[in-house]
């Protein structure tokens, strides 16, 4: 059971959107529209802090950050099990101001912060990139365990694959109205589109899905993971360390990406826009 310190939503919470003002533009118009209020999504940086001593800071949306956390320690190895997680505290700092920010602090183990340490690295993330503050090659870790795949893998197609892609944009509350998040969804072997988060990275919505997945003790629970973005390393490396044994998204793959999943085991489809999606083998 995981311990909450205190209430995710907080006080001083950072609302994941806001209104600003806009104007519209035409192409065949010399002047520009009546000033409109759009609402934007609101990208803040997030302090991951494991046993009082900060390890990430990753620029995401200020939501589902106990989700976050977990997903985060599980997917980089920095636990094996969601209990492992105690006292998950969510805080948030300067909210209304252009200096807005939140903490997650989060207590492990003994054993796993001493392993923590060792390999501890500054990294500060953004949301297109998932290796910035990296210092050297060997900590890219390239060479994921082969999972052991189960055998309903062998079965998906392309129209059960694409189901829940169908089905995702109109579960995207947070991006309908501001148009610039990235999902992931969990699918169940069937297709059946369940939990879906949203965040500004892509690889923060995966974390964000994954702890949510492991909070609900759902996360070994047969089924596979969806994304509105393009199949990037860092992605493909989180799914295979929680053997996750497909994964699908709306853009296409790297070959590094590839390459990790075909060690992994990891079947992966890209470009999935109804009525077509490709299997990459």
């Amino acid at each position: 059971m995981i311990e909450f310190a205190r209430p995710f939503v907080l006080p001083d919470f950072i609302e994941p959107l806001q209104c600003l003002p806009a104007q519209p533009w035409r192409c065949d118009a010399r002047e520009a529209g009546h000033p409109q209020d759009v609402q934007i999504a609101a990208e803040v940086p997030v302090a991951l802090v494991f046993n009082g001593i900060s390890h990430a800071v990753m620029m995401a949306t200020p939501q589902d950050l106990a989700e976050f956390a977990v997903g985060f320690a599980l997917s980089e190895g920095i636990v094996e099990q969601a209990h492992e997680c105690r006292d998950v505290e969510v805080s948030t700092h300067g909210a209304g101001t252009p200096e807005a920010s939140c903490t997650v602090q989060v207590e492990i183990p003994p054993r796993h912060f001493m392993r923590l340490k060792e390999r501890r690295r500054a990294l500060v993330g953004r949301t297109g990139c998932g290796v910035c503050g990296i210092d050297s090659l060997q900590a890219l870790d390239l060479r994921p365990e082969r999972m052991q795949v189960p055998e309903w893998v062998g079965s998906l197609d392309a129209a059960t694959v694409l189901r829940p892609f169908a089905e995702l944009g109109e579960r995207q509350t947070l991006n309908r109205h501001a148009g610039s998040l990235h999902a992931a969804g969990w699918a169940t072997p069937a297709g059946e589109l369940q939990d879906v988060l949203e965040d500004v990275g892509r690889h923060n919505a995966l974390d964000k899905l994954l702890g949510r997945r492991a909070l609900a003790g759902q996360l070994g629970k047969p089924g596979f993971v969806v994304m509105t973005s393009r199949t990037s390393y860092e992605l493909v490396r989180k799914c295979a360390r929680l053997s996750v044994p497909a994964f699908a998204t709306i853009s296409a793959p790297t070959t590094l990406a590839l390459q990790l999943a075909r060690e992994a085991g990891m079947q992966l489809w890209g470009l999935c826009r109804p009525p077509t999606a490709l299997r990459y083998v």
